[in-house]
């Protein structure tokens, strides 16, 4: 009887677990949708870092394709890319006959770069569903990232097919066919274009451009006069046609055509300055005709004298043919008429660097600090200006201002500020300050190449942390192997151990890779060439430094003396 009962209770038992495990499972399902549609409603309600919760809850469940597909948009938000990537492709392995999920993966490895990955996937798409015509334009996108652009071209062919000929497709072809240089390909793709819509003008225009290129001047004007008997004054004929009198050495007929349609009351002043730049760009491109755009930029200002983009415009023009304060005439003029404009003070401000004109610098920067509150680059370039003056104090004012309103992640540009500190108390001979600035610039920027010359030549100078020095200095040399400074400054370090073998070594680097007829490092070469014996040597050096214009006490008394003496004032 007591077999029977358990017999009995096995039997039970077996029966009862299959019912529990199908209890959890739906307990789960139930629990699973739950934190699913929740996660959906949180992320429509833009509260994404509660919907991020949401949807790792359920993968902790299931990981179900869907939730996969979600968590991945989630990853590209938090610049994760690559879990993006494993994340979709693991929803495409669950569910591999969803569109949407393999479409995102080959969208996500296409944005990514990964073009061979985004090619594979395409072309299954393209297999799996020929109805979508569509798939074939990403499809060449991807390939012709990948670099095969003939395999391209087959793509756009196909999407041709399906969707008949329309110009995107037949400009992409053409490009391409260009890249692959195969000329008469690509120029049937343009003539195609021109015989399906003969009233369009832009492609009698391009066919014109394309003719022209090839020194085919006469059929380059019979196309352009089509475009003209299809849409008189149109801008781009206008344009192609100064660029067609320009290439038969018509000057004259090409300024007089693009000044007619400066002229035209019919166009706006946008198209007008569009037809100029076009123009501009032609003549940079053969590097002539500068004059004739100069007046048409004066006859165009003088139609349109409150236009601050064309003064823009006039002022680089001015500026690519070195008339610099032509140029500083029109953009202040853009600074007194729009004084939020930044392009124009960023513009003046560059002049006044390269004019070493420290008063415009200081003027430039004090206005531009009121006006561009949260832009630090004035309070840099301010801060110079008061060290090039000597105003010390007010250059470190400057700085610990500028400090406070850098980005918390623009941390080389923190570097910087600290590095014009570190120099700025070096002057003032406030070496631990000067010193602790440097550290604190290399804290936020390891390779700031310029502070990491100059604290370790410092530090030589004073015979100080010479092995922290000569560290410093190899950082340097490494970032900049080339850089003639920073290859004395190293070979000084060395001159300051005693080791003169490698400071010679590196001295001759340095003046071999010099470009400025330094003569500080002529005489860094004498020093060396003394104290490695070379005592009839090193005095032609020290001679060689003084014509070159080094002229101080010390350097004169080596060459009387014909005998190494230490620079105990070179700070």
């Amino acid at each position: 009887m007591l077999r029977q009962w358990i017999y009995l209770i096995v039997f039970l038992l077996g029966l009862a677990v299959p019912c529990a495990r199908a209890a959890e499972s739906e307990k789960d399902q139930r629990k699973f949708d739950y934190f699913f549609y929740e996660g959906l409603s949180l992320k429509n309600a833009g509260k994404f870092d509660a919907a991020f919760d949401a949807f790792n809850h359920c993968l902790e469940i299931d990981s179900a394709a869907s939730v996969l597909y979600e968590l991945s948009s989630f990853y590209v938000r938090l610049n994760r890319p690559e879990k993006a990537v494993e994340m979709l492709k693991k929803a495409v392995a669950n569910s591999e006959d969803n569109f949407t999920y393999k479409m995102a993966l080959a969208s996500i490895t296409r944005n990514l770069g990964m073009y061979g990955e985004a090619v594979e996937e395409y072309e299954e798409l393209v297999r799996a569903y020929p109805e979508k015509e569509e798939l074939n334009f990403y499809l060449a996108d991807a390939l012709t990232q990948a670099g095969e652009l003939g395999k391209a071209i087959e793509a756009y062919d196909a999407l041709e097919s399906a969707m008949g000929m329309n110009e995107a497709i037949s400009m992409q072809k053409y490009k391409l066919y260009t890249q692959l240089e195969e000329p008469d390909k690509a120029f049937q793709e343009i003539e195609r274009l021109a015989a399906k819509y003969p009233m369009e003008a832009r492609y009698q225009i391009v066919l014109g451009d394309l003719h022209l290129e090839k020194g085919e001047t006469d059929q380059a004007l019979a196309a352009y006069q089509r475009a003209d008997e299809i849409d008189p004054g149109n801008p781009y004929y206008i344009v192609s046609m100064a660029n067609y009198y320009e290439a038969i050495n018509n000057k004259e007929a090409a300024e007089q055509q693009i000044r007619s349609a400066l002229v035209n009351e019919k166009l706006d002043v946008d198209t007008k300055v569009s037809i100029l730049s076009r123009y501009i760009l032609k003549l940079q491109q053969s590097k002539q005709g500068t004059e004739n755009a100069n007046h048409l930029f004066q006859t165009l200002l003088e139609q349109h004298p409150e236009d601050i983009d064309l003064k823009l415009m006039y002022g680089g023009w001015l500026l690519a043919q070195d008339k610099t304060e032509e140029a500083r005439f029109q953009f202040q003029l853009v600074t007194e008429m729009e004084p939020g404009n930044a392009g124009a003070w960023q513009q003046l401000l560059n002049l006044a660097l390269k004019g070493e004109d420290i008063p415009e610098v200081i003027r430039i920067c004090v206005a531009c600090q009121e006006l561009f509150p949260d832009a630090p680059e004035y309070y840099f370039y301010l801060g110079i200006a008061y060290y090039q003056q000597e105003k010390y104090q007010e250059a470190l004012s400057t700085y610990y201002a500028g400090l406070n309103i850098i980005p918390k992640e623009n941390l080389p540009l923190k570097s910087d500020f600290y590095g014009q500190i570190g120099d700025i108390y070096y002057q003032m001979d406030r070496m631990e300050q000067a010193y602790k600035a440097y550290d604190e610039a290399l804290k936020y920027n390891d390779k700031n190449v310029v502070v990491l010359n100059n604290y370790s030549y410092f530090l030589s100078l004073e015979k100080k942390d010479l092995k922290k020095a000569e560290r410093m200095s190899a950082q340097c040399i490494k970032l900049e192997p080339d850089n003639a400074t920073y290859l004395d400054t190293y070979a000084w370090i060395f001159f300051m151990q005693g080791n003169y073998t490698l400071a010679k070594f590196y001295i001759e680097s340095a003046l071999e890779k010099d470009d400025t007829n330094s003569a500080e490092l002529v005489d860094h070469y004498g020093d060396i060439l003394f104290m490695s014996g070379e005592k009839e040597k090193a005095v032609e050096q020290w001679k060689k430094a003084k014509e070159m214009g080094k002229d101080t006490e010390i350097l004169n008394r080596k060459i009387a003396e014909k005998q190494y003496i230490e620079d105990t004032e070179a700070r």
